[in-house]
């Protein structure tokens, strides 16, 4: 939401080039040590890690900003919704791993839980909806990241500290050149407080907290299940603004959750 509320108004591969290059700053004291005991399986790994840094960080991060541009947040909910489908495809393509048909069905039952939310409970409304560049953009995007999510099974054995230092490194060094074109293209960052908020928030939660939370997640249970799990986000979106804008919560949203959490619950199942 905050990604869309900024669109527009900021650079966007600014944007995602800072929200790496902050940590890359601020975790480099703090990593110093584990990146130092790490640097022989990063030197022996280092294009794996390359891979892993363009494609989850600097691609990803800067084409979502990019799609914002150009769409609306209700299209960027349903494109999203298409995530745990693509990173199927992904590992399927790539690893030759299928899912269970119980976990077909629950990504079903999600994603019509995603549909139902984003919709306001008129799905068939979806075939009036039109789609524009910026949704190109951001489809493409969620095959991105369904590939780093299906490469992260490759990542070496590192201290989460040294492999997150690694990505905002890469990520850094990816979206730098194109950082500077916008710059000498009359794009600039403005120096207000709605932007050094933003950009911080970029930096902590997206770039570090969800970048951990989702690459232990993948590596406990899967890239595949893992992927159902991005249904829940217009759960949290739904709830987060009821607490802090007061938005009011509709029948729609009790409908769609409960087809999310039942999808994402037979997903998630080992058997």
């Amino acid at each position: 939401m905050l990604g869309r509320a900024i669109a527009g108004h900021e650079p966007p591969v600014t944007v995602s080039m800072l929200r790496s290059f902050l940590p890359l700053l601020v975790l480099a004291p703090i990593a110093r040590s584990h990146l130092v005991r790490d640097w022989p399986v990063i030197r022996r790994h280092w294009f794996v890690l390359m891979v892993l840094g363009l494609t989850g960080g600097a691609l990803f991060s800067a084409l979502q900003y990019v799609g914002l541009q150009y769409t609306t947040a209700i299209n960027v909910g349903v494109l999203n919704s298409m995530g745990p489908v693509l990173i199927v495809i992904a590992v399927a393509i790539m690893f030759r791993e299928t899912l269970r048909p119980v976990q077909f069905a629950g990504i079903a039952v999600s994603l019509a839980g995603v549909l139902f939310i984003v919709t306001q409970g008129h799905p068939a409304s979806i075939i009036e909806m039109s789609f524009n560049r910026g949704d190109v953009i951001i489809l493409f995007n969620m095959g991105v990241w369904a590939i780093y999510s299906a490469i992260l099974r490759l990542r070496p054995k590192l201290h989460w500290l040294s492999f997150i230092w690694i990505l905002a490194f890469y990520s850094t060094l990816g979206t730098l050149p194109f950082a500077i074109q916008e710059h000498f293209q009359g794009s600039q960052l403005q120096p207000t407080l709605t932007t050094v908020l933003s950009v911080t928030y970029f930096a902590i939660f997206p770039s570090i907290l969800a970048y951990v939370s989702w690459n232990r997640g993948v590596e406990l249970i899967g890239a595949n299940r893992a992927g159902t799990m991005l249904h829940l986000i217009p759960v949290y979106s739904a709830l987060l603004a009821n607490v802090f804008l007061g938005e009011r919560l509709a029948g729609f949203h009790v409908i769609g959750f409960a087809l999310i959490l039942s999808g994402v619950t037979l997903a998630a199942r080992k058997t």
